[in-house]
């Protein structure tokens, strides 16, 4: 792909602001819509106000790249709220600088491809006892389904227990900060002080509140089977166990911090996914059908292993279309320092450039008919091969999700189990689609439970 320089300063045009609001009342109503208006409407470099926020809206792949792979150097990441910081605390995806590079140093190695492989087993049990409890004809909500399976895989990985009784209140919890960090985010109450009570924040507050309780209690439980001389391998057991060069432990504050990161990857963007695979695949009978061959070629029956996962390179695909179409992390920004540009043009500091992968993905530009579920796209001699950037659901560059791998052999693995003894059958109606913290369905999927062989 050639690369294209950015319109020179003056040429560009934008959207008409309000006064104070900026363009707040449009991207508050539509989000995804709004910034797909401002790729069509606008072109590829389109300057935005979200309040009294100057922005920067790019839509050319080579540019996502280029701002992806200059955070920590000519960007910064954009403060993004109060109820985020509240969530997130100053975990990896947060932290800058030096204390980013410390965090990130001791956060990779739990999340290497050998500790996956490690994971895979628990993936594969927690999803084929799932499937053990489903029937031929029932109905289920299939984003209900997604959530509980992924929640009990994160538990297990993350916390080396089923928390048995701990499920309900942390999911309730992160229910409540998904809706209440999204209503913010698209607010006016993004703009107020810290120190202002609304009732939205109010219940953030609470949600926050089980979020610390709960992490707080499985993390004594591990320091109490560590004094035991009973060592736990699972993710929290390894950040107990991280040190920095100088030989420093996380503290209590970033134990918590890390665990809700690694949570959020390994359990909320996962089971969105895995519905929107569903979803997607019941409106698709050439790919479900393309499926169900290749889950008998590998696995002829038996429930897969993580070496089979190469082999599973539909499911993969799969997934990666699932992962286009409704990228979990919708919006991507970062604030340019001095000196930043981005396509040969500079971007005054202070400036928030945002890359949508919502819009991106879906460009025709990139992705021929890219409203059509079509996994194909993914085949290695695919005539209209995928530009290099134009798929970034796990962001990139030096800050690119560590997750993304567990994520990945989580949803195909999770697909392989299911897919051999079930159709979810969702119809022909697809759900809304609520940008929070992951782009999540709005209301329930219903479903009916077709056995793959009948």
């Amino acid at each position: 792909m050639t690369a294209t320089l950015l319109p020179p300063p003056g040429a560009e045009r934008g959207p008409r602001r309000w006064p104070l609001l900026g363009n707040l009342p449009a991207f508050a109503r539509d989000p995804l819509g709004f910034f797909e208006s401002l790729r069509d409407d606008y072109g590829d470099w389109v300057p935005w106000a979200l309040g009294p926020r100057r922005n920067v809206l790019v839509s050319r792949p080579e540019h996502a790249g280029e701002l992806l792979g200059a955070v920590e150097s000519s960007f910064k990441p954009t403060e993004l709220g109060w109820a985020f910081r509240q969530l997130l605390g100053n975990g990896v995806v947060v932290a800058t600088g030096d204390d980013w590079r410390r965090k990130r140093a001791l956060v990779q190695p739990a999340v290497r491809p050998r500790q996956v492989r490690a994971y895979a087993a628990t993936m594969v049990e927690c999803a084929d006892a799932l499937a053990r409890g489903w029937s031929d004809g029932q109905r289920i909500d299939v984003h209900r389904e997604m959530a509980g399976l992924t929640q009990r895989i994160a538990v297990r990985t993350l916390f080396g227990s089923d928390a048995a009784g701990r499920e309900a209140p942390i999911s309730a919890a992160m229910a409540t900060a998904q809706r209440e960090l999204g209503a913010e985010f698209r607010g006016l109450t993004l703009f107020l002080p810290p120190w202002v009570r609304t009732p939205g924040r109010r219940r953030m507050r609470a949600a926050v509140a089980v979020l610390d309780r709960e992490i707080e209690h499985v993390v004594r439980e591990h320091e109490a089977a560590s004094a035991a001389g009973a060592e736990r391998d699972d993710l929290l057991g390894r950040l107990l166990a991280a040190r920095d060069e100088q030989g420093g432990p996380l503290s209590r504050r970033e134990l918590r911090d890390e665990s809700i990161t690694l949570y959020i990857g390994g359990h909320e963007t996962t089971s969105t996914t895995l519905t929107w695979a569903w979803q997607l695949l019941s409106g698709a009978p050439a790919a479900l059908g393309r499926l169900a061959e290749e889950l008998d070629r590998v696995l002829g029956g038996r429930l897969p292993r993580y070496e089979d996962y190469p082999k599973l390179t539909w499911t993969q695909q799969v997934v990666k279309e699932a992962l286009r179409l409704y990228p979990p992390i919708w919006l991507i920004s970062a604030v340019a320092a001095e000196g930043a540009s981005i396509g040969g043009r500079a971007v005054p500091a202070g400036t928030s450039v945002w890359a949508s992968p919502w819009s991106v993905h879906r460009d025709a530009r990139w992705f021929p008919d890219p409203e059509a579920f079509r996994p194909e796209r993914w085949d290695a001699d695919a005539p209209h091969p995928v530009p290099e950037h134009a798929w970034f659901p796990f962001g990139g560059g030096p800050r690119a999700c560590l997750g993304a791998r567990f994520a990945l052999v989580e949803a195909a693995l999770v697909l392989a189990v299911l897919g051999q003894r079930f159709h979810l059958d969702t119809g022909a109606r697809r759900a809304g689609v609520f940008p929070g913290l992951t782009l999540q369905p709005v209301g329930p999927v219903p479903a009916t439970l077709r056995a793959a062989r009948s």
